[in-house]
């Protein structure tokens, strides 16, 4: 993918966040996510029926990755079931770690392909992965 591509869609995500705000529903699930070497700090709402993931919202203070990251995955997991989710997560983090992963299956969340050259920014990245997925484990 074209690095200018890549920073253009970045920086939507980051300036045009999908679902940012709060939820006061106890039908949602919450769970913090935050990095300790810098200001990230993200709350994630998240709504599971029948092993769907109905709807995610998130609010909280971070930087531009971890804001896009955060709104690239909420868009690509709202609709799937826990399994499609993990499958999902799982192949992000493969990515981001270099491993094998499904580039198909990530749609947009590829502008990271190459975040691994930064270590720093492997933890912005992943951060709403490893909070989402420590609720959807709960549901395996």
């Amino acid at each position: 993918m074209d690095p200018e591509l890549k920073r253009e869609i970045i920086m939507e995500h980051y300036q045009n966040p999908i679902n940012r705000k709060i939820i006061n529903d106890e039908s949602y699930e919450k769970v913090n996510t935050a990095n300790d070497s810098c200001i990230d700090n993200i709350d994630m709402y998240i709504l599971i029926k029948d092993k769907i993931i109905k709807d995610i919202c998130f609010d909280g203070e971070a930087c531009a990755i971890s804001i896009s990251s955060t709104s690239i995955m909420i868009k690509n997991l709202i609709g799937k079931s826990v399994s499609e989710a993990i499958n999902y997560i799982n192949n992000f983090i493969n990515m981001v770690n270099e491993k094998t992963y499904d580039k198909d299956i990530l749609n947009e969340a590829y502008v990271y392909e190459d975040i691994y050259k930064q270590s720093s920014r492997k933890t912005c990245a992943t951060l709403p992965y490893r909070g989402i997925l420590k609720v959807l484990e709960n549901y395996e």
